[in-house]
């Protein structure tokens, strides 16, 4: 490819000297034909170079796609399966103790799709570096620019890639999902939205919280597997236990039969026994297993409904006012304090804790 000896060559043929400043002379038939002898003779030497650079830029793009295409349809099969497997046990009672399938299938999605980016940038990366080092260019000093500009980045931005990196993990390693009531150490909530940054939280009171993953130390998950719903039954110490007991079974098997609850009870409502005794109370420990992210509903019905069931059993808790007995009217002046006998300036009391008199002035 020696394309300035070439224009020599035809400079030269034309009669033109480059250094002349006179008027040129118009070339001749001969000049116009070995000058176009020349160039395709120079043609003729490079075309086989040019067909080369082409063809293999051709086939680096040709494998390139097809790879990228093949790589895909693998993942997109690979997310298909799990998807598929999430709905066979879905309705079992191995479903139950499981993810959801529209939980596993947005996991599904979120996996795939970061799988599919990380492929393509890869392959499609890759292509565009051995298409520049066909045209023989030095990638060195590009590779080393792209080194320094990825640790600058680094530095820079590394609250950036430490969110990035714990939510890729995160999501691979299915420690929550939408719907999941979690406790993230710096805020609680349900889950809307799991993100590859930023994790979006419902809180109790409908605020959102907007966690990053890379400050999420530990996460407590609340609505995986299942729950334990845990009431403490207080009554007075001279109580029968045995009223009591019974009365606590009845309720709970009377609440096992009943629409909604028999759905979310997975369990027996489990009478645990005496969890304390003091001397003016007695605390009754009562326990049912639940459905997942069910337990504090299913608490406030079962307060509810052994509340009832104490009032119509005569069974009173601490904290109750004592019942009078029958026939005996209250005194209103029960509670009042007796009078004062310093409230009367004149009785013996208020005479003797009066100021004494001073003496008269002998002086005068």
């Amino acid at each position: 490819m020696e394309v300035p000896a070439v224009l020599l060559s035809v400079l030269s043929a034309a009669g033109a000297d480059p250094d002349d400043t006179s008027s040129p002379k118009p070339p001749t038939f001969e000049d116009a034909q070995e000058s176009a002898t020349n160039a395709a003779s120079w043609v003729e030497q490079n075309w086989s170079a040019w067909l080369g650079i082409g063809l293999r830029i051709v086939l680096i793009v040709a494998i390139a796609v097809t790879l990228r295409i093949l790589v895909r349809r693998a993942i997109t099969k690979l997310i298909d399966r799990m998807n598929r497997t999430a709905q066979a046990v879905d309705g079992t009672a191995l479903g139950g103790l499981l993810v959801n399938v529209e939980r596993r299938r947005q996991r599904s999605q979120a996996i795939g799709s970061v799988l599919r980016s990380v492929a393509s940038f890869l392959i499609l990366g890759t292509a565009a570096l051995m298409v520049l080092g066909t045209f023989e260019i030095n990638l060195a000093p590009l590779l080393a620019s792209a080194g320094v500009a990825g640790v600058a980045i680094g530095f820079g931005a590394r609250n950036l890639v430490t969110d990035f990196l714990s939510g890729v993990f995160m999501i691979l390693e299915d420690q929550y999902g939408v719907g999941d009531s979690i406790d993230a150490g710096v805020a609680s909530g349900e889950v809307i939205e799991v993100g590859l940054r930023v994790t979006k939280l419902r809180g109790d009171n409908g605020e959102i919280w907007y966690v990053r993953n890379g400050e999420v130390k530990r996460i407590g998950n609340l609505s995986q597997g299942w729950s334990t719903a845990g009431v403490d039954v207080t009554v007075r110490p001279d109580e029968d236990l045995d009223k009591v007991k019974s009365t606590l079974a009845q309720v709970g098997e009377t609440m096992a039969k009943d629409e909604p609850w028999n759905e979310r009870l997975w369990g027996p409502v489990e009478i645990l026994g005496l969890d304390s005794v003091l001397l003016d109370s007695m605390v009754v420990r009562v326990s049912a297993k639940t459905m997942p992210g069910q337990s504090l509903g299913v608490e406030r019905e079962l307060r509810w409904r052994v509340k009832r069931a104490f009032d119509a059993a005569g069974i009173r808790i601490v904290g109750g006012l004592p019942v009078p007995p029958p026939g005996d009217a209250p005194d209103p002046s029960a509670g009042m304090a007796p009078p004062s006998a310093y409230a009367s300036t004149t009785s013996p009391q208020s005479l003797a804790t009066a100021p004494i008199t001073p003496p008269p002035n002998l002086s005068k």
